[in-house]
């Protein structure tokens, strides 16, 4: 039997669907699942969701809930790392701050100024869950969903030897995704990605055998296909490669999009809500009683519960390492000569291959030089950032602002400097390191 441990599982959405993954596999079904949350209600939303799952499943599973990550993470074969640290509250500052300074995210969970501070708030405490997971499941695999990604995973592999995947959904599919375009079936297309998180690149996308990129590039010349996602593809007609994450994410990772009403207007006429810079004052105001709500509908058996088997990687990479079942998926990683022109040991997202004997990621290479340059600038983002949670280092948080593309459009260096200070000083009850440093 295997045991899973899920840190966070009041994040519900996650734990149920990947709880549901997991018992989709019969070697599987058998599993302990123990549930760690800090918040006892939400810890009991998911313990009752979880149960139902079993339930309507006939799953054999035993389920545990605990605060105690002590209890709940001894012993455990694969821990997973789906964490929000101080909620809604947390998130407002560092989007509405910024707004303040002409700079628009759209979700701001990965790079730039909110992506920063959203560091400096969570990487202590996923520090601390990884030192515990030493402890107490030294040979466990850690899957972390949580962003920041490529921040809190450098983070992580600075301060701690847990073996770690960090895990995202923007690759799967890309290849089905970009076939459409030019009417090929997926078993058709061989598409493989490598880069950053969020901010990979579809570099090599073939269709039986042949090099399909030039069939692309003229699909996109047509305005109903341009225009289905605008950023991406303005991005794959200037830099040549396709990006795998969204417009919305990708409008906030360079210089291009965001900077100007009438770019905005442009680009985002098409894209209804996610086009507005709005995302963390919805979250804020908005989204804590929608999540109370879907929590307690799962819990109190008012929703109906859907088995089978999701896009997410969690339970496959289970199955390769528990089970050997060979599995190949993309996976934030620690760049050891992976891709060669980017920095050493940064947070990198290549293709990995994972069997019982471990998790290997295979080696790239070059990326095109265009897109290695973009990708540069925001692993330096990353870079400062990880430095200043680390060191509860100001100096190193205002240099990480100074590379944020969307900063860098709408600032001076000395307005970044006054924004810096204002979000220091708005987030000071949630950095306590910071403390007399600023």
């Amino acid at each position: 039997m295997a045991k899973i441990a899920f840190v966070g599982a009041g994040s519900l959405g996650f734990t149920r669907g990947l709880v549901a993954d997991m018992m989709s596999y019969e070697e599987l079904a058998d599993s302990t699942i123990s549930l760690i949350d800090i918040d006892e209600e939400r810890l009991t939303y998911a313990r009752n969701a979880v149960n139902r799952i079993m339930q309507v499943g006939g799953y054999p599973a035993k389920v545990e809930a605990t605060t105690d990550r002590s209890v709940g993470l001894k012993g455990a074969d694969i821990v997973v790392i789906t964490i929000l640290v101080h909620g809604p509250d947390g998130i407002r500052a560092e989007i509405e701050i910024p707004m303040k300074y002409g700079i628009d995210f759209n979700v701001g969970d990965s790079y730039g100024t909110a992506a920063v501070f959203r560091t400096l708030r969570t990487l202590p405490a996923m520090i601390e869950i990884c030192r515990d997971v030493e402890r107490y499941a030294p040979d466990a695999y850690v899957f972390n969903y949580t962003n920041p990604m490529s921040m809190l995973c450098r983070g992580i592999n600075r301060a701690t030897k847990v073996k770690l995947l960090g895990l995202c959904h923007s690759v799967q599919g890309m290849g089905s995704y970009l076939g459409r375009y030019i009417g090929a079936r997926p078993e058709e297309i061989v598409c493989e990605c490598a880069g950053i998180n969020h901010q990979a690149w579809a570099i090599r996308f073939e269709r039986n055998g042949k090099d399909a990129y030039p069939k692309l590039r003229k699909a996109l010349e047509k305005p109903e296909n341009f225009w289905k996602d605008p950023v991406r593809n303005e991005m794959c007609v200037a830099l040549g490669y396709y990006p795998t994450e969204s417009s919305r994410h990708n409008s906030e990772y360079n210089w291009w999009f965001r900077k100007r009403p009438d770019l905005m207007e442009h680009y985002f006429k098409h894209g209804g809500e996610w086009g507005e810079g709005r995302h963390g004052v919805v979250l804020s105001r908005y989204r804590r009683e929608q999540w109370e709500k879907e929590l307690k509908a799962y819990a109190d058996g008012t929703v109906e519960i859907q088995l089978g088997r999701s896009h997410e990687y969690a339970s496959q990479i289970a199955m390769a390492l528990l089970h050997g079942q060979l599995c190949r998926f993309n996976a934030t990683v620690p760049n050891d000569g992976l891709i060669t022109n980017l920095p050493d040991q940064c947070s990198v997202e290549v293709p990995v291959v994972a069997d019982r004997s471990g998790a290997s990621p295979i080696r790239v290479g070059d990326l095109p030089h265009q897109c290695a340059a973009l990708n540069y600038v925001n692993t330096t983002v990353a870079e400062f950032a990880v430095e200043g949670a680390l060191n509860s280092d100001p100096a190193a948080v205002f240099r990480a602002c100074c590379f944020d593309p969307l900063a860098v459009a709408a600032c001076s260096l000395p307005e970044i400097r006054k924004m810096v200070g204002e979000l220091l000083e708005a987030q000071a009850p949630f950095l306590p390191s910071f403390k007399h440093k600023t």
